[in-house]
């Protein structure tokens, strides 16, 4: 999907004397990564692969504010890079009140057997997962229920920003701006964060295999290492049993681990929580958590966790703990030392460059603009003749005109609200009556009916 021709970019906020830059004549490495050979499991689909086109739309969107009703959250809010893309909230501030569950880390998301995401899985891809939280209400907003805009309003928002156009044009070839291509970006984005620089990367390496000790660990390290790759009738705590290295990501086809609490509420239950993140990176490079733990953050530290599995205890309310966790099989009896060895090595689990590497950062600068830098070679002109229409005058008092290339097109002004004021087929040369808008800021949008490429401008009106 590497994007070869040349089209244009705009430099947007030109008022702000200094903004967030990407060069598009210099994109991040995302395709290419150094992931180590002895991982092989990955998710990606085959009508997604990672570019670093497409992951460099999808980090602007990943951080992008305007992708909530209110401009206040991003996907970034509640996954954040300095957490590796978790949160260390019990539970995340959304535009309408704190979500259900507590934010699942992100990092090495891709490196897995297991497609579907979120803890229920009630995405069946992380291309479906990317705009659900867009489209919840308490989340981003953007609902179509209890008052909320909906999809189509967010997209007519982006439609009529400087960035976005060109954007879209410049990975998939043409401006359209749609809801599969916002997933498609994001997802791409989201798969290539991955942490592969650990101790535990470094001693892999060495050796090439789980079972020996590793000669950078301490005897601690290795004890624990061998404790999570022993089955519990052997003297281990069979954590590999679920969450196999090298890649540690959750196996698939799993029930629950136990766990059935409900954030902020002590009185319900919830057994459908199947999914859980990787383990790489549950602390970060300092030692200090990147938790709590668990879809509701019940457990602080990684003693809490190894303590649930090691106390576990079968409850008649939860129908649906998965069967690895129950009966003879899963009685671990770790002594002190057993448990301290094991969270020592989930702590060589942790990388470094996701925490700092520029291509997962926030794009934006601090006032949210950002700067595309253009294409060699690529003029102003040129990005006229792809995308601008002329409308004059503007401001408009009771009408203005529109000029386009021959042909049909469908108009349509939105006020600032995103309520769509006014929409009709029109040609390519047409003046529209706009005596009876009330004075404010309105976004005109054209779709050319026999290309489908939509172009937008503001409009002020007198």
């Amino acid at each position: 999907m590497r994007r070869k021709t040349l089209l244009t970019v705009a430099v947007i906020s030109s008022l702000v004397l200094i903004a967030g830059t990407v060069d598009l004549n210099n994109l991040l490495n995302y395709e290419d990564q150094n992931t180590p050979s002895y991982v092989i499991e990955d998710n990606t689909p085959q009508d997604n692969e990672i570019s670093d086109e497409g992951a460099t739309l999808g980090r602007i969107l990943f951080y992008d504010k305007k992708l909530s009703k209110d401009n206040t959250i991003a996907c970034a809010s509640c996954h954040l890079q300095e957490y590796a893309f978790g949160d260390t909230a019990l539970v995340s501030t959304g535009v309408n009140g704190v979500t259900a569950r507590h934010s699942m880390r992100l990092v090495n998301a891709r490196y897995s057997d297991e497609v579907r995401a979120f803890w229920d899985e009630r995405a069946v891809s992380f291309e479906d997962q990317a705009s659900q939280p867009i489209q919840d209400h308490v989340e981003m907003g953007y609902s179509g229920t209890s008052g909320d805009a909906d999809f189509e309003d967010l997209i007519v928002e982006l439609e009529a920003t400087d960035i976005y156009p060109v954007l879209f044009e410049f990975v998939f070839e043409d401006s359209t701006i749609t809801e599969e291509r916002i997933q498609k970006s994001i997802a791409q984005f989201v798969r290539s964060m991955e942490s592969f620089d650990s101790k535990y990367d470094i001693g892999r390496a060495q050796v090439n295999n789980d079972q020996m000790s590793f000669p950078n660990f301490t005897s601690e390290e290795n004890l624990g290492k061998q404790l999570f790759f022993t089955e519990p009738p052997m003297g281990g705590a069979g954590c590999m049993r679920c969450h196999d290295g090298p890649e540690f990501t959750l196996i698939t086809n799993t029930d629950n681990n136990g766990v059935i609490g409900v954030a902020n509420d002590t009185s319900s239950i919830d057994l459908t929580n199947t999914h859980s993140p990787s383990l790489r990176d549950l602390v970060n490079p300092n030692g200090e958590m990147n938790g709590p733990f668990m879809h509701d953050g019940s457990l602080d530290d990684l003693e809490a966790v190894v303590d649930h599995y090691n106390d576990l205890e079968e409850v008649a309310a939860n129908t649906n703990l998965d069967f690895r966790l129950a009966g003879a099989m899963h009685a671990l009896d770790l002594n002190q030392t057993e448990k301290d060895a094991l969270v020592a090595f989930l702590h060589t689990l942790t990388g470094s460059d996701i925490y700092t590497n520029e291509k997962w950062s926030d794009p934006f600068d601090e006032q949210g603009d950002i700067e595309l830098i253009p294409l060699e070679g690529v003029g102003n002109q040129d990005l006229e003749s792809a995308y601008a229409f002329k409308v004059f005058p503007n401001p408009a008092t009771t009408r203005f005109k529109i000029e386009l290339k021959e042909g049909f097109y469908q108009l349509e002004i939105f006020d600032s609200n995103g309520a769509k004021a006014k929409s009709r087929i029109i040609k390519s040369q047409h003046t529209e009556d706009v005596s009876e808008l009330p004075s404010g800021i309105y976004t005109i949008r054209v779709l050319n009916l026999s290309t489908q490429r939509v172009s937008s401008q503001t409009l002020i009106k007198d």
